[in-house]
């Protein structure tokens, strides 16, 4: 044996990373992040006995994917299911001059809402991606379907974020959420636990098909709540699978309410969003909107994905300093918001 169970965790969190930024099957990324897991909780010489003995399969959590990348790291070669995962990556490219500009992402989830990795994992990998700054934005309480937050788990959340700050400085987590805008516009948390919080994601998750003058009235009270800043994937489309279409708003009173109230409409990096379509973008800049490009990642692999963001702004034509993730953080959670007009 050349490889170290250390050199296996390695490989298989590797592939797990690469096969997020496809948007592989959750079961078959989790397959891999669960392999690396138990070899890392096991004894050296008990992987090379079982490595020798064809027993792999017989533990928990280990099938017979993974068992081949182990058994291949172990012995020092690189995981033939490496070329297999590789072939569905997209072309390298060059950072543009919108990825060189960003310094954060202010919309991903963790473990404690549903996404698929621990805290520690998704920031150390935003760290490693040449972030300054995340914002940990898991789900409200209403959104049970997604473990949403409640206020009492969210502020179990918060101890969390102030000690990995510790430990990860000069990186900064932000404190956050996503939160359900409500039938009739409210926030779906405590008032004063939102006002603690760095960033609040914005957006609706439920009655999609409501009628669109209910529908503007609701997005526009949200986006006028004090705590509100970032209205998150606004017409709430799916690109992919059975699909979905976008809720139905007016756009123009929508957008003007964001220009007001000083709140940044997402640019949604997801592959199955890319919210919201461009002729809504283009309107959104008409507008004087500022803008967030985030990746609304629910693992670390899908980090990658604010290049489709970038992309899209940028063919849009939008500036840079219209971008609130440009900002350094400090000029970020000190940005004083318009006086509206309305």
């Amino acid at each position: 044996m050349t490889g170290t169970p250390r050199d296996v965790v390695a490989d298989l969190r590797e592939i797990a990373y690469l096969l997020e930024r496809t948007a592989a099957a959750t079961p078959k990324v989790k397959a891999f992040r669960n392999a690396a897991n138990v070899v890392e909780a096991m004894d050296a010489r008990e992987l090379e006995e079982r490595v020798e003995s064809r027993t792999l399969t017989k533990i928990s959590g280990i099938g017979d994917s993974t068992a081949t990348a182990i058994t291949e790291s172990l012995a020092g070669k690189r995981p033939s299911y490496f070329d297999k995962v590789e072939a569905d990556l997209p072309p390298e490219a060059p950072p543009t001059k919108m990825q060189q500009a960003l310094r954060g992402d202010l919309h991903m989830h963790s473990d404690w809402s549903d996404g698929g990795s621990p805290i520690e994992e998704m920031m150390q990998a935003a760290k490693d991606h040449g972030h300054e700054y995340v914002a940990l934005t898991d789900h409200s309480p209403r959104l049970t379907v997604a473990r949403g937050l409640t206020a009492e788990r969210l502020r179990e959340q918060i101890k969390i974020v102030r000690r990995l700050n510790e430990e990860m400085a000069p990186f900064r987590i932000l404190t956050g959420i996503e939160v359900d805008i409500l039938d009739d516009g409210s926030l779906d948390q405590e008032e004063d636990l939102l006002a603690e919080l760095d960033i609040v994601v914005a957006s609706v998750h439920s009655k999609l098909r409501m009628d669109a003058d209910a529908m503007t009235r609701r997005m526009v009270t949200a986006v006028a709540n004090p705590h509100t800043d970032v209205l998150g994937h606004c017409t709430g489309r799916l690109l992919s699978g059975r699909g979905r279409a976008e809720s139905e708003f007016n756009a123009e009173i929508v957008f003007e309410a964001c220009k007001q109230f000083g709140v940044a409409v997402e640019i949604n990096s997801r592959p199955e969003r890319l919210d919201p379509p461009m002729r809504l973008l283009e309107l959104a800049m008409e507008r004087d909107c500022i803008f967030s490009i985030d990746t609304d990642a629910h693992a670390p692999g899908q980090l990658e994905w604010q290049s489709n963001g970038c992309e899209r702004a940028e063919k849009a034509g939008l500036d840079p300093n219209r971008v609130i993730n440009t900002m350094t953080v400090d000029d970020l959670l000190n940005r004083e918001r318009p006086e509206p007009t309305l």
